[in-house]
C-alpha cells in the first residue's frame, strides 16, 4: 500500500521546509527546485473560472508551474513540455469534440507514455470509458447516467485509508459538487482497476434523481493508463473553499511520474 514518507517529502521540499543536513537532502533539494508543470485545458478566450480557481493556487510558491492550452495546441504537440494536464469542469462531450479526434489521441499518447491526467468534474467523465466520445483513460463507468443533471450543491465525502495517506485528508470531509459523475468500475480488460480514495457520503438528488443512488458511489478514483497516472474527481475541490490540497496532492501524484521529472521520488503507483 502507500507509504506516507515519500508525499511528506515532496509536499515539504515544495514548501521549502526540508532540512539542508538531512540524509537524502540532495535529492530532497532537486525536487524542492524542479517545479511540476501543469497544462490547464482552457478553450475561453479568456480565464474561465475552473481554470482561474486552479491558477490560483497551483503556483511556483506550491511547488507547481501551471499554464492554460487549448485544444489547438495539444493537437500540435504542446503536452510533451509537461507533467501533467487537467481538464477541468464544464462539459466532458464538448471538450470531446474541442479536442477533435487528433487531440484525444495526443492525451492518450501523453499518458500512456507517462504523463499525469487529472480530471475534474466533466474532465472525469471524459477519463471515463463509458462514451463513444470518452478518452477511456480508467476503467470506470457513470452511475445512473440518466440522471446525470442531478444538480449542485455541498455534499460530503467519506475517505478512504488510500485517500489519507495521498491526499491528506481523512474522515469526512465537505466539497461543492456540481453534476459530477458518480463511479462506478467498468470490465474493460485492457484497463486496471481503479483504487478508491473517497466515496460520497451525502448526495444532491434534484431534478428528478432518485434519493439514494449517489450514496457510496465513488468520488475519487486514481489508477494507471500505461506509464501514466490518472486521477479523477468527481466534486469540485479547487473551488476557493476546497479543500484545495485535494486537488494539489493528487496533481502532484499524477506529474512525478513523468519520464520529464528527475525528482527521485518513487514512479510506482503502490509506492507512494
Amino acid at each position: 500500500m502507500f507509504r506516507r514518507v515519500p508525499i511528506v517529502a515532496f509536499a515539504a521540499c515544495c514548501a521549502g521546509l526540508w532540512p539542508v543536513g538531512c540524509p537524502g537532502s540532495d535529492v530532497v533539494e532537486g525536487a524542492r527546485k524542479r517545479l511540476v508543470r501543469v497544462a490547464i485545458f482552457d478553450e475561453s478566450s479568456d480565464v474561465s473560472k475552473g481554470p482561474r480557481n486552479l491558477l490560483a493556487f497551483l503556483t511556483p510558491e506550491n511547488g507547481y508551474s501551471a499554464q492554460r492550452v487549448d485544444s489547438a495546441k495539444i493537437r500540435a504537440g504542446c503536452l510533451g513540455a509537461y507533467d501533467v494536464l487537467i481538464i477541468p469542469g464544464g462539459s466532458g462531450s464538448k471538450q470531446a469534440a474541442e479536442l477533435e479526434d487528433a487531440g484525444r489521441q495526443a492525451v492518450r499518447d501523453f499518458v500512456q507514455d507517462g504523463g499525469g491526467y487529472v480530471g475534474i468534474c466533466a474532465g472525469s467523465y471524459l477519463a471515463t470509458t463509458h462514451y463513444d466520445w470518452s478518452l477511456g483513460l480508467i476503467n470506470a463507468r457513470v452511475w445512473d447516467r440518466a440522471h446525470w443533471a442531478r444538480g449542485g450543491g455541498d455534499v460530503a465525502l467519506s475517505m478512504t485509508d488510500a485517500g489519507l495517506r495521498l491526499l491528506g485528508q481523512g474522515g469526512t470531509v465537505v466539497v461543492h459538487y456540481n453534476q459530477g459523475p458518480l463511479l462506478v468500475p467498468d470490465d474493460k480488460p485492457q484497463l486496471p482497476g481503479y483504487e478508491v480514495l473517497a466515496t460520497f457520503e451525502t448526495e444532491v438528488a434534484d431534478k428528478g434523481a432518485q434519493p439514494g443512488s449517489m450514496v457510496g458511489t465513488h468520488a475519487i478514483i486514481r489508477s494507471r493508463f500505461g506509464t501514466g497516472r490518472v486521477i479523477c474527481y468527481s466534486p469540485h475541490p479547487e473551488v476557493p473553499d476546497g479543500p484545495n490540497s485535494l486537488i494539489a496532492a493528487g496533481v502532484g501524484w499524477a506529474g512525478r511520474n513523468s519520464k520529464n521529472q528527475t525528482t527521485g521520488l518513487s514512479q510506482s503507483l503502490h509506492g507512494d
